[in-house]
């Protein structure tokens, strides 16, 4: 529930500050273009970094391997074009955070961390506490 809260209200008061104060610095067309640029850039590099990871998902699956990695790069993937084309600095951030290899990396490594503790796992056959 806080969540939605900050996403609706504090993102964009965020977003709605730094756009000010950035076009207060460099002026209106200069923060218009550079916002424009980052969303061409972002969305090139979500598309090359998404077909990396079909790629890669693809082969894990013809080795019989479960691709759990790359299904959870798919959703940052995912995610980060969604920020990088909101207009803003702060989601911009965020999207290229979940974007590049080496970044998204360490939030998978905090993904699948939070995945483990959160989620009960059970096999195919295994009736489970309530049995």
């Amino acid at each position: 529930m806080y969540a939605l809260f900050i996403i609706f209200t504090v993102v964009p008061i965020i977003e709605l500050a730094l756009l000010i104060k950035v076009g207060g610095l460099i002026g209106t067309w200069n923060t218009v273009f550079l916002v424009m640029a980052t969303a061409v850039a972002g969305a090139y590099m979500v598309r090359m970094e998404g077909l990396s990871v079909f790629y890669r998902l693809q082969g894990n699956l013809a080795r019989g391997v479960f691709p759990a990695d790359e299904l959870l790069d798919g959703g940052m993937i995912l995610v980060a074009g969604a920020l990088l084309l909101t207009p803003g600095f702060f989601t911009d951030v965020l999207g290229f955070v979940l974007v590049f290899p080496l970044s998204r990396s360490l939030v998978r490594k905090r993904v699948k961390a939070y995945l483990r503790r959160r989620v009960q796992f059970r096999h195919f056959g295994d009736p489970g506490p309530d049995a």
